[in-house]
């Protein structure tokens, strides 16, 4: 499995002292806004359960955050295949973090780290991002990584009833424009 380090984050394997503060995350209302329900600690343990899965099979996927010089554990971020349903293909790039840790700049990092692995590890052609219409904080660290949005590509998420989060915002970067974002 890889371990990625930047500045001041790692995204690393899940263990088992993650599975508290994880479980409280999915359960705070403010964290799952953009979502359609809070979740059980019996179905984030069973994300987990997939993370750590998927991890071990392929070798990326959704890793554990956490802050290197504390060792706290934050929140999750990485890349993973687009579900089958959607309405587009390709790999995802995606972050999720605890409330203490939101507007310290930590999304954009740990999405820098994710998309430098997709590109120069995985040879990636292109990475997505999705997010609810609503949910304006996530769409601004994805410009922030250089992402950019076509509105013609925004869609309705199969998955979620009619609604202010059934909206869905896509977002791109190629490889070429990571290069070139990395380049300035």
């Amino acid at each position: 499995m890889s371990e990625l380090r930047t500045e001041r984050l790692l995204l690393r394997e899940w263990r088992e002292s993650d599975l508290g503060p994880w479980a409280a995350m999915n359960a705070d209302p403010e964290v799952r806004a953009h979502f359609p329900e809070v979740l059980t600690p019996e179905r984030s343990a069973a994300s987990v359960a997939r993370f750590q899965a998927d991890l071990a099979h392929r070798g990326w996927g959704w890793w554990a955050l956490e802050v290197r010089a504390t060792g706290e554990f934050i929140g999750m971020t990485g890349l993973d295949p687009v579900d089958a349903e959607m309405p587009f293909t390709g790999v995802e790039a995606g972050w999720r973090l605890a409330r203490s840790s939101w507007g310290h700049g930590y999304a954009t990092e740990a999405g820098e780290a994710a998309l430098a692995f997709g590109f120069s590890t995985l040879a990636l052609p292109e990475i997505l991002a999705v997010t609810t219409a609503t949910n304006l904080p996530s769409q601004a660290v994805m410009r922030r990584l250089g992402m950019t949005r076509d509105p013609a590509d925004d869609f309705d998420d199969p998955d979620v009833a009619d609604g202010p989060l059934r909206r869905n915002v896509l977002y791109r970067i190629s490889a070429g424009e990571w290069a070139a974002v990395r380049q300035r």
